[in-house]
């Protein structure tokens, strides 16, 4: 069948633009082979990737783990972002191997042709991380539990694929599919993820240069894509590449919490004596470092870690600058660094729960979770002492 005829290309005009859009899945083979057989035939002025520089890089750098910086990640606070990105690849990468191929390989392939052909290539994804960025910041605390759930569930479900539905995923952008599943559920989510992204790549493939364009982008994004472009809409990309500052209310909450404890805390000292005032000091330390240190004993941290979060935490309690799992993090990553074989089987020893004590870099990630969940319910308990304690 000629490709012009088949459902996953689309043709569309845009002023004297010829722009060939092909509707891929990412871990279909039979999407590579559309993806070859149209640039080859078109030898197009541009192809656009549905990429950006940090996804490019994961697809040919077969050895990127390698260069991971885990003690910079942790500076920058970006251990969520980490976590997340783990559990999608993870996730993609299931499905990808119950089908037999790699996860991006009609991406790998478009990169590869036009290469080939010295064709210009175009990234026209937005960066990962401004993505999750800009999701992470947009849902709310219950949004944020429920997205997590949803991912750890889908990973470690034992449903067998029949050979029917085996046919069906091959022809899906499954983590197209996933991200719209979670949309209906979740409209902030799927607003972020997968209509800003529709905005953004339509952006690019309609101003890539030249007037033969072939842009290979997942089949969820097909519709919005072509939507947007014969909508001609006015898209400011800055607008949706910035990082959303934390919302006024969270800034308000974030230091409310250590002005009432310091505040309440003087007040005793007035009222009751500063005995007392130590004595309330006191639970404060006690209620906030021993959660934090017994969630990093909990995940097998390394003693260093749990005598660091267990002073620590009274304190990042204190500031929303810093959280006790950054510090507990770090000093776990300096004296328990995961081996390169570690990190390149990460994705593989997710789905079981035993090796995530046995694998470093996950062991990182739990004590990073587990004490922070610690600090925040030691914070509670020990805000709630405090407070009666004035009563």
């Amino acid at each position: 069948m000629n490709y012009l005829e088949s459902e996953d290309v689309h043709l569309v005009e845009y002023q004297n633009k010829k722009i060939l859009l092909i509707g891929t899945a990412h871990i279909s083979k039979k999407s590579a082979e559309l993806v070859k057989e149209v640039i080859t035939s078109e030898n197009p002025d541009t192809v656009c990737i549905e990429l950006d520089e940090n996804r490019l890089d994961a697809i040919l750098n077969k050895n990127r783990w390698e260069n991971l910086d885990l003690k910079t990640i942790i500076k920058q606070k970006q251990l969520t972002t980490l976590i997340i990105n783990i559990l999608l690849s993870s996730y993609q990468k299931k499905l990808g191997t119950n089908i037999g191929v790699n996860p991006g390989v009609e991406l790998f392939e478009a990169y590869n042709i036009a290469k080939e052909n010295n064709i210009n290539i175009q990234l026209s994804d937005r960066d990962v991380k401004i993505t999750l960025k800009r999701a992470w910041r947009k849902m709310s605390f219950y949004q944020k539990a429920k997205f997590m759930s949803i991912i750890v569930a889908s990973i470690f479900t034992n449903e067998q694929i029949s050979e029917e539905q085996l046919e069906e995923l091959k022809n899906k952008d499954i983590l197209t599919e996933l991200l719209n599943e979670l949309g209906s559920e979740m409209p902030t989510l799927k607003t972020v993820l997968i209509d800003e992204r529709d905005s953004y790549l339509a952006e690019k493939i309609k101003n890539a240069p030249g007037d033969k364009i072939v842009a290979v982008v997942g089949a969820g994004h097909v519709n919005g894509i072509i939507n947007k472009i014969n909508n001609n809409e006015n898209i400011e990309l800055n607008k949706i590449t910035e990082i959303p500052d934390n919302s006024l209310f969270t800034k308000i909450a974030g230091w409310s919490i250590p002005i009432l404890i310091i505040g309440s805390i003087f007040l005793i000292g007035i009222n009751k004596g500063f005995d007392e005032a130590g004595n309330a000091a006191l639970i404060w330390i006690l209620a906030s470092g021993l959660p934090a240190a017994i969630g990093t004993l909990f995940a097998y941290g390394h003693p260093y870690s749990i005598i660091s979060v267990f002073f620590a935490a009274p304190i990042t309690t204190l500031s929303p600058l810093i959280g006790a799992g950054y510090v507990a993090a770090f000093v776990q990553t300096y004296f328990k660094p995961p081996k390169v074989l570690e990190i390149q089987n990460v994705s593989n020893d997710l789905n079981k729960i035993s090796n995530w004590w046995k694998n470093k870099l996950l062991r990182i990630l739990l004590v990073f979770t587990f004490s922070s969940l610690g600090s925040a319910l030691g914070a509670y308990i020990g805000a709630y002492k405090i407070f009666t304690n004035i009563f």
